[in-house]
């Protein structure tokens, strides 16, 4: 198995199986893989709904569960430490982002060889979120650039491409998915990014407010810059 896609999910119970179709779809050609599904406290069962894909799909659909809601960044850690594969590929499950882009992060995740360890990140070419959404994420993703300098216009892109082992080498802390390009360079990983399709939500409601994301995302960027003044790599490491 050479790729393990990790996908948060939160009441999605009229998305999860038209994502696990696209998912198929998309995959079948290009490499083995597994879809883990991280249900974070879902009430309107989503988990279930999931049950018949996972006895039609013969496990390569896996589905975790969270005894309560512990926000994206825990479930996304959930998955990738439950990951047989040593690539990952993360994406929402609310169906927005195109599971026909994977292929694309692959091969450049994969250009210099399987062994090789970068992270490829998703732009948004054209948002399909509300004027509100797209005018905030704008904004903070301008201060975030200026300040971590990591040369990722569209950081809240959650699907994103990267080795695990490289993943759970990273600091762990509530709302870290928003900041991962910065937290790949800081640990010695490069960084490439490539235009993605982004869709609207055919189905459920958002599960955030641009309010409540504002002020989690300053409290969350002092604590960045401050681990990035913090953290000192030792280069190459030899054993005599």
């Amino acid at each position: 198995m050479q790729l393990s896609v990790v996908i948060p999910v939160h009441n999605e119970a009229e998305n999860v199986v038209p994502l696990c179709q696209e998912i198929a779809a998309a995959l079948a050609p290009v490499c083995a893989y597994e879809i883990v599904f991280v249900d974070d406290g879902s009430t309107d069962g989503t988990a279930e709904v999931l049950a018949p894909e996972r006895t039609a799909r013969h496990g390569s659909v896996r589905v975790l569960r969270h005894a309560r809601r512990s926000g994206q960044s825990a479930a996304i850690r959930t998955g990738v430490k439950a990951a047989r594969a040593p690539w990952v590929a993360t994406l929402d499950g609310d169906g927005q982002n195109d599971p026909a882009d994977i292929p694309r992060l692959l091969d450049l995740a994969w250009a210099e060889g399987p062994e090789a360890s970068r992270l490829v990140g998703g732009l948004r070419l054209k948002r399909r979120d509300t004027w509100s959404r797209r005018m905030a994420t704008r904004i903070a993703n301008g201060i975030r650039q200026s300040l971590l300098k990591d040369g990722c216009a569209d950081t809240g892109c959650s699907l994103k491409v990267f080795r695990r082992d490289a993943f759970l080498d990273l600091p762990y802390f509530s709302s870290m998915h928003r900041f991962l390009p910065a937290l790949f360079q800081m640990y010695g990983q490069p960084a490439t990014f490539v235009q993605v399709s982004h869709r609207p939500r055919l189905r459920g409601t958002t599960k955030y407010s641009n309010a409540r994301r504002a002020l989690i995302g300053i409290a969350d960027l002092r604590g960045v810059l401050w681990l990035k003044r913090r953290t000192v790599l030792p280069g190459a490491v030899t054993e005599d």
